[in-house]
């Protein structure tokens, strides 16, 4: 008895039709009715009835069904356990996730992701939320860690938030040390380093600058995370940025907090809710969840990038 038999003879019984049965499992008829007679041969029964065209279970037949289908569930159970295993030793994740993450949540999580799994190909997205979020929705990424809340929420996206972080001000070790704690208020008149069009971070400072009444003052603008932090230890001004990155950045920083209600941005991890990630992104997902941290006091106005 083998497994091609028992679904071609479950598709029979399924279909009543030999004709449908072949096309369903894609084979011809001839071969299906060949191996269906073989089954019956094994077995010393006729497994249908096949009076006047009409296609019906025997006795036999029906006592088969259920085994069979059984059978089939099991093999298809075994074969999807042994792939998983087999996704876990080679293949890729496809993670999305805003530049600050990168350079702050990722590099340790990552580092531990591959030590567990080093066959795994990591391959990293970086951009704003509102690109990730389509890029997910298009099934280029199978995961993204975004900044909530998003810019356009999708009822197709499941998402789970994982931390909540303060944003501080950073500045070069050799410059007057700031106020501490620095107001937004502080910033009005002081040189900014600031972020590319459509960096969240971007928008989030000048959102705040201006309702405290003032335009923030640019003295170098455009660049991505690393090129601002470069542009701050070069004494070009002062920047808006996450206490993470900051905290990573070395010692030629100086970091200094913002007094409250200060502001903080919340990192979400999402994938897409019809269609389950693979099993590899889902163990680098199982990771990222483990670095959750408790919901802090309710966070001032929503920051990202």
């Amino acid at each position: 008895m083998q497994f091609q038999q028992l679904r071609y003879f479950v598709a029979v019984a399924e279909t009543r039709h030999f004709t449908r049965a072949a096309e369903r499992v894609h084979v011809s008829q001839p071969s299906l009715s060949q191996q269906i007679r073989a089954l019956e041969r094994e077995l010393g029964a006729e497994l249908f009835s096949r009076a006047r065209g009409n296609i019906a279970l025997t006795d036999a037949g029906e006592a088969l069904l259920a085994p069979a289908r059984r059978i089939l569930a099991d093999a298809d159970t075994a074969r999807h356990e042994v792939q998983e295993l087999a996704q876990l030793r080679r293949g890729r994740v496809r993670l999305g996730a805003t530049p600050s993450v990168c350079t702050g949540l990722l590099p340790d999580v990552l580092r531990a992701f591959h030590d567990l799994h080093p066959g795994i190909e990591l391959l990293i997205e970086e951009g704003g939320s509102r690109d990730l979020v389509r890029e997910l929705g298009r099934g280029v990424l199978d995961l993204a860690l975004v900044v909530l809340p998003m810019p356009a929420p999708s009822p197709a996206l499941t998402t789970v938030e994982l931390l909540r972080e303060d944003l501080v001000v950073v500045s070069s070790a050799g410059s007057p040390a700031p106020r501490r704690p620095m107001r937004i208020a502080d910033l009005r008149g002081e040189p900014l380093v600031m972020f590319r069009h459509g960096y969240d971070l971007r928008e989030l400072t000048v959102a705040a600058c201006r309702a405290e009444g003032f335009e923030p003052t640019f003295t170098v603008e455009g660049g991505e995370m690393d090129a601002v932090l470069g542009f701050v230890r070069a004494g070009l001004g002062l920047a808006v940025v996450p206490r993470m990155v900051a905290e990573r950045a070395g010692r030629d920083l100086r970091v200094t907090a913002l007094a409250g209600p200060g502001l903080r941005r919340t990192i979400a991890l999402a994938h897409r809710s019809d269609v389950a990630p693979p099993r590899a992104a889902r163990e680098l997902q199982r990771m990222l969840l483990r670095t959750r941290t408790p919901a802090g006091p309710g966070p001032g106005p929503g920051a990202g990038g």
